[in-house]
């Protein structure tokens, strides 16, 4: 008589002959354990099931591995093999064709979803015409000769930019007269030991403390020029 399928001997059973594996009653328990089945009841359910000839199982010392019956399943021979082997190739080259049709439907998606809208391109037009107009509107100004940065203003970031330029200096000079003190006398690498210190002066970091200067001269220049 076959066990209930909701059985423990039914699920035992059927997992067994599922996996067509060599398997101990710990691998069991480990798969079933949304069952509710203790490791216990599979290792007394294992035992039966193979005592009434359901499964098989080996005796390794102390260790019981049980597996499905074979007999059960069909074998196939070596022609049905080679066959099955035939096709399973044949399947994995439509499978690669399938990815690559895929792949290629995928690709022409991105491009279509990459692509604005109608409303969306309009909306652009839109935004870029107001900046088109505040650029013509700037340009009319300046040709006329409209001061955008009122004279207060402009001394007054000139004046800031100018004491910076002093601090810079004056830094410049008194890390020169330091340095110069420091390595007077000492016989390492002036290079080395500057690597050593981490210290980088203004052109390892690609700044000119003369461009800066010039910058401001010019921007004054310009100023009496105008």
């Amino acid at each position: 008589m076959a066990p209930k399928s909701d059985s423990a001997e039914a699920i035992v059973l059927n997992y067994v002959n599922e996996q067509n594996r060599p398997l101990n009653s710990q691998n069991v328990a480990d798969s079933l354990q949304k069952f509710n089945l203790k490791k216990a009841s599979i290792q007394k359910t294992l035992d039966t099931l193979a005592d009434s000839g359901k499964i098989s199982f080996k005796e390794y010392g102390k260790q019981k591995i049980y597996l499905a019956r074979q007999d059960q399943f069909n074998i196939p021979n070596n022609e049905e093999l080679a066959s099955m082997k035939e096709e399973n190739a044949k399947l994995q080259e439509q499978l690669e064709q399938q990815k690559k049709a895929i792949t290629g439907v995928e690709g022409e998606i991105k491009i279509l979803q990459s692509n604005l809208t109608l409303e969306q391109i309009y909306d652009k037009e839109e935004k870029l015409r107001k900046e088109v107009k505040e650029m013509e509107d700037k340009l009319v100004k300046l040709r006329g000769g409209v001061t955008l940065v009122r004279p207060e203003e402009k001394r007054a970031v000139e004046a800031i930019y100018s004491e910076k330029m002093s601090q810079w200096r004056r830094r410049k000079r008194m890390f020169k007269d330091l340095w110069d003190a420091i390595t007077e006398n000492s016989p390492k690498d002036l290079k080395e030991f500057k690597e050593e210190l981490g210290i980088e002066y203004d052109e390892d970091v690609g700044v000119n403390l003369q461009s800066f200067s010039e910058l401001l001269q010019h921007g004054k220049k310009r100023a009496r020029g105008q």
